[in-house]
């Protein structure tokens, strides 16, 4: 669930308005050594720069759970032109830590370029001169998405007390931000890993509402084997003292809960790439001129630790914690009589893509996805690295999902 291609080498109620973000210019920070300390939260805040986002306040929403949100925001990106028949609209989805910052460089309000540029653009498989491509940053995001680093009914940021969001939540913000952009009905609905399961549940939750889905190394329901890795994720977060129970926006930098978000990504990122990937890479080659045996660090230390401190510094502790818990309660087959019926229940196309050294998602559950949709073909991509492979194998992918869009746009 990396959110930029790593290379080989390293129901609900409410009314629906669209607002602007209001600029704000930001201080330099001077840090006494040659890396800034980690911030407390690099949640985006309102005031922030902008960048290519638009926001779309979408009105209260009832929770699965049985809570409230009084004030949901969605912040999205578009790319492309809606045709006037409004039949040629793409919603990508992101993963775990991903944005709505989908493709595009790196800039004012966006620190790194687009985590899937190699699928979506100009003369791209998704090609945004044809395709009207629409990505929203996840609800419980943190990337100017309603989520814990939010300001709550008293204006302070909500932290600990930020309610449990399931998949569902997350597709019904989404199906209101459908309604108001105007499209009643989606090309194409396609995401992977936590982006697939909002695939999958959006072709469960409103299939008149989309045309085909690509769900790609994801999973109708999280097993227990998954369940468990997920929680020592968030252990690793609620152990470290800095996370105060959740309550840490205001704290300085460097005194937030950056040791616990850092183990949690390491602790992940061992699934996102396979053993024989990692062995052939690192092995037991020992980092630049440190020696193990005098405490140094192997290399394949300093890499966890290295991608560890990366998402700290430009993540938020509270929203892995909240995206995580989706993960975990996530079964398209509750209340609809079990997985198998929800599949069969699937009336759009879709395409199941799996990755053959995935080890988050395994592509045993791909399998089933595909064996019980109705109309669904399944593709398996040969790769070492992988869970990471839907973002590295960029050719392959690309590829399954151009021919699976043109077959469609040719019915």
């Amino acid at each position: 669930m990396s959110t930029t291609p790593p290379t080989p080498s390293d129901p609900t109620t409410g009314s629906a308005t669209l607002t602007p973000a209001r600029p704000r210019t930001l201080g330099s920070r001077v840090a006494p050594t040659d890396r800034p300390p980690v911030p407390a939260s690099a949640a985006w805040r309102d005031g922030d720069p902008v960048g290519r986002r638009q926001f779309a306040d979408l009105g209260p929403l009832k929770l699965e759970s049985g809570g409230r949100l009084p004030a949901v925001r969605l912040a999205y990106e578009t790319w492309g032109e809606l045709n006037e028949d409004g039949t040629n609209a793409v919603l990508v989805l992101h993963a775990l830590t991903g944005d709505s910052h989908v493709t595009g460089e790196a800039g004012d309000g966006h620190p790194t370029p687009g985590w899937w540029s190699s699928m979506v653009g100009p003369g791209a498989p998704i090609d945004t001169d044809r395709w009207f491509v629409v990505a929203p940053n996840v609800l419980g995001g943190c990337q100017g998405s309603t989520g814990p680093a939010s300001p709550g009914p008293d204006g302070k940021p909500w932290g600990s007390r930020f309610p449990l969001l399931t998949v569902r939540d997350q597709v019904a913000a989404e199906i209101r931000l459908s309604d108001l952009l105007g499209i009643d009905e989606w090309a194409l609905v396609i995401g992977a890993s936590l982006g697939g399961l909002r695939v999958l549940e959006w072709a469960a939750s409103a299939p008149e509402r989309v045309g085909s889905i690509a769900a790609i190394a994801t999973a109708a329901q999280t097993s227990g084997d998954q369940i468990a890795g997920f929680h020592t994720q968030l252990a690793a977060i609620r152990a470290d003292p800095r996370y105060r129970d959740g309550d840490y926006y205001d704290a300085a930098a460097g005194d937030g809960p950056h040791v616990g978000l850092g183990l949690a990504r390491q602790i992940a990122h061992q699934t996102y790439r396979s053993a024989k990937e990692l062995d052939q890479r690192f092995g037991r080659i020992p980092q630049g001129g440190e020696q193990p045996l005098e405490g140094g660090r192997f290399a394949v230390q300093s890499y966890l630790d290295h991608h560890g401190d990366k998402l700290s510094r430009r993540f938020d502790a509270n929203t892995y914690v909240v995206l995580t818990r989706t993960m975990i309660t996530h079964d398209l087959g509750r209340d609809r009589g079990g997985v198998s019926a929800a599949l069969a229940s699937v009336t759009a196309r879709a395409l199941v893509i799996a990755v053959d050294s995935d080890r988050l998602f395994p592509p045993a559950q791909s399998e089933r996805i595909a064996a019980g949709i109705p109309d669904a073909s399944l593709h398996t991509i040969h790769s070492d690295y992988g869970h990471d492979g839907f973002l590295i194998e960029e050719d392959l992918v690309g590829a399954y999902v151009q021919e699976f869009l043109e077959q469609g746009a040719r019915r």
